[in-house]
């Protein structure tokens, strides 16, 4: 499988967690998000579609550059995969504790899981393929502010 097909692969895939994520948030985004208290540095309500659809196509890029170093590296990139994987499965969850559960406390405590497994994985893709690692970075910085803006609504609607 050449370089390209993986990280088709991993588009894919990155691309049907965002939609799995978005079929839990779009129904309170409509509902409940409105009437709750945010700060005043929240973002307009159509800047996370745009802005997770690149931050995926990202990930999908950095992936595939990871995985296409498998022959080389085995144990390094499996390892590498794993926390991918993990990190990939925390960010979906986080949609389902704020959106679905509506609980913006336990999502804070999960997002700060989730960027420290991105870090990690963001650690460990650098030491595979410096671009892979350096692809993450948006990540890294949105998962942060999220973090924060997720901090700030718990906060505000304690």
């Amino acid at each position: 499988m050449n370089k390209t097909v993986k990280i088709a692969i991993a588009l894919i895939v990155c691309l049907l967690v965002g939609y799995s994520a978005s079929v839990v948030t779009r129904p309170s985004v409509e509902t409940w998000y409105p009437t709750i208290v945010k700060p005043i540095f929240n973002p307009p309500n159509w800047i996370f579609m745009p802005m997770w659809t690149l931050l995926y196509i990202l990930m999908a890029v950095a992936v595939g550059l990871v995985w296409d170093k498998i022959k080389e590296q085995n144990e390094t990139v499996k390892k590498a995969l794993a926390f991918f994987l993990i990190q990939l499965t925390l960010n979906a969850i986080w949609s389902y504790l704020f959106f679905g559960l509506k609980n913006p406390m336990l999502a804070l405590i999960e997002i700060a899981l989730l960027w420290l497994m991105i870090y990690e994985t963001y650690l460990k893709f650098i030491k595979i393929n410096k671009i892979a690692g350096y692809l993450l970075i948006p990540y890294l910085a949105w998962v942060a502010f999220a973090a924060i803006l997720n901090a700030s609504i718990w906060w505000l609607n304690r």
